[in-house]
């Protein structure tokens, strides 16, 4: 059954609700967002200046070790917690001004929660679990909730455990139960956290199954996780280490690398633009950066004798180049330029901090020593030299 016949569209709310938020487009935005806990030993600094957002209909992966501020990062969102410095603006809403009173409505008209625990009342039964939501926000009349909350029972499998108590169920179809009061009120985002920490792999993969529809029929979701598979396999992630969100496009270049080497190598990279057609290098330079593509295609470009340069590879979003060059000391064996209908941005490492790494990581030196032993060795490519790993 589609989402869509159960429950109305999504009409995104205005953006610059209240007079003070630009019209972005963007679902959920944080700008500067600091979280500082108060301990005995002193200040604790959960989040460090997090700038993020979300548009409609994307399916978010937040993946990061224990203790990297996920679960901090999820409750900034929801107005679980507020931030200690920075704006959090949701829907169109300034989520950290709301007051308590303001926070509970706005929570049950704009997000559906799945909890770890499922968390759903012991004493109430399937059926009225899912219909509090409902009378607590007062958006349905109060005679088509129950027909709703059936509906919903429908689409998640379980109708005909309506009438049960939440401890006759596995945790699996108490989890399907949890998505389905998520969706009572028809928010147009879904936190989930640790949705699948309880569940066996059939069960999570099914549970996925049905976020992915949940997000191609409009709506938002945003998933905790702590399972690789899964998060593989998200529209987008976000990677999250020692507070700060690590450049996606870093992320998504270098996986092989642990989480702390990818936030050094975000710290160290720069922006830059390149028009289209723009030559980024020339065959025979000395390579003086290291390039990962943010947006847009570059093209590779080998020279021939009397002939026109030949265009040996195209490279997109995720993959770098320039490296061999700077590790060996060598010159450019090809050129790259950006394709001619489009800019190129990319995040670009001079040599100076590329060196720095090396010294400072095994595990940079190692990626980069693999993927020159790799390409150089290519049946004697000369584009080897100068592309790196092929990524994304």
């Amino acid at each position: 059954m589609s989402i869509t016949n159960i429950i109305p569209q999504y009409r995104p709310g205005k953006n610059g609700k209240n007079g003070s938020q630009k019209d972005s487009g963007q679902l959920i935005d944080l700008h500067q967002v600091t979280k500082v806990y108060q301990t005995a030993a002193g200040g604790y600094q959960a989040l460090k200046e997090i700038d993020l957002s979300f548009n409609q209909g994307e399916f978010v992966g937040i993946i990061g070790k224990s203790g990297s501020g996920k679960s901090t990062l999820i409750n900034m969102i929801t107005g679980i917690d507020r931030p200690t410095n920075g704006d959090v603006w949701v829907n169109g809403t300034p989520v950290h001004k709301l007051s308590e009173n303001q926070m509970a409505r706005w929570r049950g008209k704009n997000l559906g929660i799945v909890f770890q625990f499922f968390q759903l009342l012991p004493t109430l039964s399937v059926l009225d679990n899912i219909m509090l939501p409902m009378d607590f926000c007062n958006i349905l009349p109060a005679l088509g909730r129950k027909k709703h909350a059936l509906a919903l029972l429908e689409l998640v499998d379980m109708v005909e455990h309506a009438d049960k108590l939440p401890s006759a169920l596995s945790g699996g179809q108490q989890q399907r139960v949890a998505i389905a009061r998520a969706l009572a009120n028809d928010p147009p985002i879904l936190i989930a956290d640790e949705p699948t920490g309880n569940l066996d792999s059939k069960t999570a993969d099914n549970m996925f199954q049905l976020f992915e529809r949940l997000t191609k029929e409009g709506k938002t979701v945003v998933m905790v996780t702590h399972d690789s598979s899964l998060a593989r396999r998200v529209s987008r992630t976000v990677l999250i280490a020692d507070g700060e969100v690590v450049n996606e496009y870093v992320a998504r270049a270098l996986p092989s690398l642990p989480p702390q080497v990818l936030l050094a190598v975000s710290h160290k990279v720069q922006p830059v633009r390149y028009p289209a057609g723009s030559f980024i290098l020339r065959q025979g330079e000395l390579g003086e950066k290291f390039y990962i593509i943010q947006q847009g295609t570059v093209e590779v470009l080998l020279s021939r004798p009397y002939a026109n340069d030949v265009v040996a590879e195209r490279m997109g979003c995720g993959q770098y180049f320039g490296e061999i060059s700077l590790f060996k000391n060598t010159r450019t064996a090809a050129s790259v330029r950006a394709v001619p209908d489009g800019p190129i941005d990319l995040l670009a490492l001079d040599k100076r901090a590329f060196d720095g790494l090396l010294d400072e990581s095994p595990e940079f030196r190692d990626l980069i020593e693999t993927v020159v032993s790799t390409r150089t060795n290519n049946n004697g490519s000369r584009e080897g030299l100068v592309v790196g790993e092929r990524q994304g």
